[in-house]
């Protein structure tokens, strides 16, 4: 009996199904994800899914939501360090060229929340949380419209280099950021 009272008290549950759900997704896509796959994807029961989210809509919302903060928080961190704006401009070139927050399960992810939240409008609110998140790091050095480019820039080469035969190697991504942002100052 005690086995079963702290199972069902299981204080970590709910953030175990929320990861899981990021694993069904991964592998399966927002459209072969079910609350069946995650429950077993978490090892719980299937009324635990039900249980802690309402719907298969609020789960999804939640995950994602996890999942832009999480990339979101790399991104800050990475920024973060830097002091001056040539600093900055290289924590961008890092973040690309390393693939700070676009590893590829990122990257499937992310490919899976942008279709997501193109037809579940509520869900644009995570999308637009991200974007938010990512423009006032960058804004700490650039201004509105460079943090802007900077930002798609970012996305759109890590999406890019994923499946391109040929991906931007470091020399060509610091051009991108240096026509973007400007060059690199002599001292450096």
């Amino acid at each position: 009996m005690a086995g079963s009272r702290s199972k069902r008290n299981d204080p970590e549950r709910r953030q175990r199904i929320v990861e899981a759900t990021l694993d069904v997704i991964a592998e399966y896509g927002v459209t072969g994800t079910t609350h069946r796959r995650i429950a077993a994807a978490a090892g719980v029961p299937l009324g635990s899914v039900t249980y802690y989210f309402a719907t298969l809509e609020v789960l999804l919302t939640t995950a994602f939501l996890q999942l832009a903060n999480d990339s979101s928080e790399a991104f800050r961190a990475t920024l973060a360090a830097a002091k001056t704006r040539d600093e900055a401009k290289e924590a961008v070139i890092d973040i690309i060229a390393e693939s700070i927050w676009a590893a590829p399960r990122t990257l499937l992810l992310s490919y899976e929340l942008y279709a997501f939240a193109a037809r579940h409008p509520p869900v644009t609110a995570v999308m637009q949380q991200w974007m938010d998140s990512s423009r006032a790091a960058l804004g700490r050095f650039f201004d509105p419209l460079t943090a802007r480019a900077l930002d798609a820039l970012i996305e759109g080469i890590g999406i890019h280099n994923s499946i391109d035969r040929a991906p931007l190697d470091r020399d060509a991504i610091r051009t991108l950021v240096e026509q973007l942002a400007g060059p690199m100052s002599a001292s450096r």
